[in-house]
C-alpha cells in the first residue's frame, strides 16, 4: 500500500487507464473477429475435418 500511494504521489501510474482498458477490450475483439473468420473458411473446416475423421479411425 505504501509503493502504491509513493508512486500515485509521484505522478506515477499504477496501472491501465480507461483508455488503455479501451484499446485493449477493442484489440482483443478485433483479435476473436479475426480468428472466427479464419475457422469458418472452408480451408480450415475440411483441415479440422480431416484431423478428426483420422484420430476417430485411429481409436476404433
Amino acid at each position: 500500500m505504501r509503493r502504491w500511494r509513493a508512486a500515485v504521489s509521484r505522478g506515477g501510474q499504477a496501472g491501465m487507464t480507461t483508455a488503455e482498458y479501451a484499446v485493449g477490450t477493442l484489440a482483443a475483439v478485433a483479435f476473436a473477429a479475426l480468428l472466427i473468420a479464419v475457422i469458418k473458411s472452408g480451408a480450415v473446416k475440411s483441415a479440422l475435418s480431416a484431423i478428426i475423421q483420422s484420430a476417430l479411425s485411429t481409436v476404433s
